[in-house]
This record gives structure tokens, C-alpha cells and sequence, in this order.
């Protein structure tokens, strides 16, 4: 068998998750029925982790094995061409028989889109942003101040929801940062860490807003981590502004970016 590397995009609000469900639209499932197809045989996908319902990525990595004497085949064009709309392969590469999508992942960087207009939201935006704008707008200042609680090696039970085993909570969050989106009405803030628990980065996401409205200061963010206690925290955001950017690998295929804002 032969082992390839796909990076995956794709819009998750008609999904119900990355995760292959038995009656649900899956991401995973809409990769292994193309592969299936294209095989002649079942083929198992196995994504770097899984995104929610709603979620979208443009970066999510995945590994497949294929038999030998189908190897050569142009993966990318010959997926896309059997895909769904709301998702495509970015890249398709034969890679090492050790290569693993999860296992070998060193973090991954999730983007979240916040649209801060008071006054509307443009409908074609509306899957993909957290419509958080109100007339006095965020404090930008003191969710920047919040957000450098969060960089560094801590605890994050307190921002993490129920649903899924893991034997620690402890990560390392390497970056948090503000930029510009897609319009001068977004702000994207991206995180980036060695991994991430269930819905932490909404839960991270929903605290800054929080900072942002006057709600909670930079030091109960710190007190929070030190709490551990998920029921102390303010409300998960919403899954449609989260998004997937890139996994990273010791040998990373370049992202797909978003462009420019305009």
C-alpha cells in the first residue's frame, strides 16, 4: 500500500463535523466514499483531529493508504473531480509509510473571524464570522492584554468542554494574535499551539469577547486557568467563525491563505 498526504478545505456548515458518523454528512465520510470509489475498495481516512459541526478548515491534513498500483494517480485532480461543492483537496502527495495525519502533527493554527459592524453583516459572511458588533464596540486593548494570559504551557481545563477523553489538559498555546480579515468590518484572531482540547479555541474565543465587552478583565482570565473548572467560564462562540488554518509538520506544504484585506 502506498500512503498519501491530503490537505483538505472545505465548508463545514452543511456538515456535521470532520468525524465519520453512521447517519450524518461527514467530512471523513465524503473523502472515503471518493477514495472508495476511485479504489474499488474501502479505503479508511485519518484526519490530524476533528473539527465540530459548522466548522470549516482550509488546512486540515489527512492520511489514506492506497494500493501500490494505483499510487501515480493524479490524487487531487481525480478527488476534487468526485468531491462535494463545499470541499476539495488543496494538495495530494505520496508521503512516508510512518507519516501519520495526528501522530506526527507538531500543532496546528485555528483562525477565528469576529465581525464587529454595529450596524450590519453582509449575508455572504454570515457562515464564516461571529457577529459580535455593537455600538461601543470591543475593547481591543484589553483582549490583547487577556490574550497574553493564555500564551505559554498551562492548564486549560477550564476551557475545555466535555466529550471527549484526554489524559491531561495541559497545552501549549505558542502564539495568540489580532490581524485584519477579509473586510475592515473582521478582525481575525489566530491561535496557534502544539494542540488544542475540545473546543478550547471557542471557549478561548468567547472569553476575550467577553474582555472585550467590559464582561471580565485581563486577571480573571488568569484566574480562570488557575480555577480549572469549565463551569466558571463564560460561553463557547459560535462554530461558524472558527476555522482550521494549517496542521504543521516538520515538513509543512505551504497553506492555503486567505488574500489579502481589502
Amino acid at each position: 500500500m502506498a500512503r498519501l498526504r491530503l490537505v483538505v478545505a472545505y465548508d463545514g456548515t452543511d456538515f456535521s463535523g470532520w468525524q465519520l458518523q453512521a447517519r450524518d454528512r461527514t467530512v471523513q465520510g465524503c473523502l472515503e466514499e471518493a477514495l472508495g470509489r476511485l479504489c474499488a475498495c474501502p479505503v479508511r481516512v485519518i484526519g490530524a483531529g476533528r473539527t465540530d459541526a459548522g466548522v470549516h478548515a482550509l488546512g486540515q491534513t489527512a492520511h489514506a493508504d492506497v494500493p501500490d498500483a494505483l499510487a501515480g494517480r493524479p490524487w487531487q485532480r481525480a478527488l476534487n473531480a468526485l468531491l462535494p461543492k463545499d470541499v476539495c483537496v488543496t494538495a495530494a502527495t505520496l508521503a512516508a509509510p510512518d507519516f501519520h495525519a495526528r501522530f506526527s502533527a507538531r500543532g496546528k493554527i485555528y483562525a477565528y473571524t469576529l465581525w464587529t459592524e454595529p450596524t450590519f453583516l453582509l449575508p455572504w459572511r454570515r457562515p464564516y464570522v461571529w457577529d459580535v458588533g455593537r455600538q461601543d464596540g470591543l475593547d481591543a486593548a484589553a483582549m490583547a492584554a487577556a490574550a497574553r494570559e493564555f500564551v505559554g504551557e498551562h492548564d486549560f481545563a477550564a476551557f475545555r468542554n466535555a466529550g471527549s477523553p484526554v489524559k491531561g489538559t495541559v497545552r501549549q498555546v505558542l502564539a495568540l494574535e489580532a490581524g485584519p480579515g477579509l473586510s475592515p468590518r473582521e478582525t481575525v484572531w489566530r491561535f496557534t499551539a502544539t494542540g488544542f482540547l475540545k473546543q478550547m479555541v471557542r471557549n478561548m474565543m468567547g472569553a476575550l469577547v467577553e474582555v472585550g465587552r467590559g464582561r471580565l478583565t485581563p486577571d480573571d482570565i488568569r484566574r480562570l486557568l488557575g480555577a480549572g473548572d469549565r463551569r466558571l467560564g463564560p460561553a463557547t462562540a459560535p462554530a461558524a467563525g472558527l476555522c482550521l488554518e494549517r496542521v504543521l509538520y516538520d515538513d509543512a506544504l505551504p497553506p492555503v491563505a486567505f488574500p489579502d484585506a481589502t
